[in-house]
């Protein structure tokens, strides 16, 4: 199941600036160190590297100048990009405006489609952009599906938000992105057009649980090495694709703690793994039982198993965040609102801290 070259950099977003990770050496997790702080003091949205120009973005949520973004080429020195702005006359809902109130994430298109950065955002944006000087443009096809204005709405925060996006390496004209609360939506025609994805799914907040859009997916995450198998975790379980989201199949562990919480991660190469950090409940978004652990199937969810080596069992009530956990070969690592952030080098089977006092995480993602 393990994977070979796993990264030796990784960048936490959190409420306190943009902090780099790297690993010195060979062998063992206590290997890795703080390297750098950016925007110290400074809420940090989201922050990832682009794998295909090597260039570093960051989001920052300002709480006085608003909403930020940034980008380096060097990891030292970063350029203000223009945010994304939505166009005049865009109303979040009858009779208001719509104003960027937060940059969600940031997303890199496909091989096939160099240079495209997209970026999800509250009130419901999806923006996209072939030539990041030039700012951002929003994709007007989905602001516009008929859905949005009686459909789409806010889960945690006031309005909807686009959370998750992913361009089909196979057909760049392909784009998959999760709406919170909406649900999963997919264009195949570039953004021509955009329909709802979200069959067999179910919202149970919602007076009628099969609706077709209002569902609360928490992240989507796609295996890279069989694209058509998709997992979700979202408000009422964990959820399996493997017909490219044209349908969903429930594999939570059914009365066990893999069910809810927020971030999923899955295999790059094996359709049958992924991993999830559970919380309690949608009540009680604490750790299970007051004891941080990781679940992982190995069988598409028919099982799940607990990973607790190396974590807190005791008095523990950390939340991970749903961009705060990512894989790079048998790598994982995760952080918590708690500013306990953990790594693993043998796919979670145990676990080491790489700090205790951190700020609270919100993305986590190995460069």
């Amino acid at each position: 199941m393990s994977s070979t070259g796993s990264s030796s950099t990784l960048l936490l977003g959190t409420r306190k600036g943009l902090l780099t990770f790297r690993a010195r050496g060979s062998g063992g997790s206590d290997r890795w160190e703080l390297d750098t702080v950016a925007f110290s003091g400074q809420p940090v949205s989201f922050a990832f590297r682009d794998a295909r120009t090597g260039a570093t973005w960051a989001a920052i949520d300002h709480g006085h100048w608003g909403q930020k973004l940034h980008r380096s080429t060097d990891g030292v020195t970063w350029d203000a990009i223009p945010v994304p702005a939505y166009p005049e006359g865009a109303e979040a809902k009858p009779g208001v405006p719509a104003k960027l109130e937060y940059i969600w994430c940031l997303a890199a298109g496909s091989a096939r489609s160099p240079g495209r950065i997209y970026a999800g955002t509250n009130p419901g944006g999806l923006f996209v952009t072939d030539d990041p000087s030039g700012g951002f443009t929003l994709v007007e096809s989905l602001w516009n599906h008929p859905s949005r204005p009686d459909n789409w709405f806010g889960g945690g925060r006031d309005t909807p938000g686009i959370h998750s996006i992913w361009e089909d390496p196979r057909d760049p004209k392909r784009v998959l992105v999760a709406v919170s609360c909406a649900g999963i939506f997919e264009t195949l025609d570039g953004g021509a057009t955009w329909a709802p994805r979200n069959k067999g799914l179910r919202a149970t907040f919602l007076p009628d649980p099969n609706v077709e859009v209002g569902h609360d997916p928490h992240l989507l995450a796609v295996c890279a090495g069989s694209p058509d198998v998709m997992w979700q975790q979202n408000h009422c379980g964990i959820w399996r694709s493997t017909d490219g989201a044209a349908s969903w199949t429930e594999v939570g562990q059914k009365g066990g703690p893999a069910h809810f919480g927020f971030p999923i991660v899955a295999h790059d190469t094996d359709p049958e793994v992924a991993w999830v950090v559970p919380a309690e409940s949608d009540e009680r978004r604490i750790a299970v039982g007051g004891a941080l652990l990781v679940c992982r199937t190995t069988d598409g969810g028919k099982s799940w198993e607990p990973l607790r080596r190396g974590l807190p069992q005791t008095a523990a009530f950390d939340v991970v965040y749903r961009h705060a956990f990512d894989r790079s070969g048998a790598t994982l690592a995760f952080g918590s609102t708690t500013g306990n952030v953990y790594l693993s080098e043998d796919d979670g089977e145990a676990w080491t801290p790489l700090g205790h006092h951190l700020p609270p995480v919100y993305s986590a993602r190995f460069a």
